[in-house]
């Protein structure tokens, strides 16, 4: 019994429900859509982070398949359960399989184009973790398109437009993450350790690597202020304006958040190249007090401007 706890333990450790975070951008279309507050569309994008996080734990189990033995020579993940000798690859492969077909059944049921999203994200992951993880710049780019259909199929599940700039910022700010992680990596890791663990990193120099990453910083800052311009005026059933002066009573009510974003962006690169941090962004999310707190500032005004203001 005590090795059976043991064994659903480390099984819950390898599915990374940290990395669960990275689903929330399911929930982007019901948010900024301002429907957020009917409870049938929570429920049915709930389901959907939920198969999400089947998809996304199965595939991490098969990337820790594939990168057993050069997770052994990292300094972090070789403390994983199955990098560790904790699991065997028949328990990883039997949970991952499970995983995956209780995942696309549940797909299948809700419709055939979420289905199709969900095979489309399983195909992406899979060529990832056993082809493009090794190919320079298309592994960014993979990484950004995982969150694409995220965001697309929580758009699909509610039949919600997308606004062609959320859609892009999205595109920047998943650059921007998969970027600074691969700085993270070539920092923390020396270069015999970088091509051991993933031989991809020799082939980025760190100059361009930095490039990089001040380019997509930018591109996020670029296409979030013009998301919130360009997503709608606050000049229908709200009293709050009545109470305003006149040269703010018609404003673009989310660009008030763009403040916010310069901050959370530039405290993520001060920890990218300061704190030699950015391998994990969703654990420094849950591990930097400031970023936390300012993370959790946007979206607390992004609702109040969403649901109060606009009326």
């Amino acid at each position: 019994m005590i090795n059976l706890g043991k064994t659903f333990y480390y099984i819950l450790i390898s599915l990374r429900p940290r990395q669960w975070l990275k689903n929330f951008s399911v929930f982007a279309a019901i948010f900024f859509g301002g429907r957020l507050l009917n409870s049938e569309d929570v429920s049915s994008v709930a389901f959907l982070f939920f198969i999400f996080c089947l998809l996304s734990s199965a595939m991490y189990l098969i990337n820790d398949l594939v990168d057993q033995e050069a997770d052994k020579v990292h300094f972090s993940k070789k403390n994983r359960p199955l990098a560790s000798g904790l699991l065997s690859q028949k328990i990883i492969v039997s949970t991952a399989f499970f995983l995956l077909l209780l995942a696309l059944s549940l797909a299948f049921l809700i419709s055939d184009l979420i289905f199709a999203t969900s095979i489309l994200f399983v195909t992406v992951q899979i060529l990832y973790s056993f082809f493009l993880k090794r190919l320079i710049i298309l592994d960014i780019m993979a990484i950004s398109f995982s969150f694409m259909l995220r965001v697309f199929a929580g758009s699909f599940i509610i039949s919600e437009p997308l606004s062609s700039w959320l859609i892009l910022t999205v595109m920047m700010v998943s650059l921007f993450l998969a970027v600074g992680k691969r700085r993270s990596e070539v920092t923390l890791l020396t270069h015999q350790q970088a091509v051991k663990h993933r031989e991809i990193l020799s082939h980025y120099p760190i100059n361009f690597l930095d490039g990089l990453t001040f380019m997509m910083a930018v591109a996020s800052l670029l296409t979030y202020s013009l998301f919130t311009f360009n997503s709608g005026r606050a000049d229908n059933l709200s009293p709050i304006i009545n109470y305003l002066p006149t040269t703010l009573t018609n404003p673009r009510w989310l660009m008030f958040t763009i403040p916010i974003v310069v901050y959370g962006i530039f405290r993520y690169l001060y920890l990218i190249f300061e704190k030699k941090e950015g391998e994990s962004p969703e654990k420094i999310l849950l591990k930097d007090l400031p970023l936390f707190v300012a993370t959790s500032i946007w979206v607390l005004t992004s609702f109040i401007l969403l649901y109060v203001f606009s009326g």
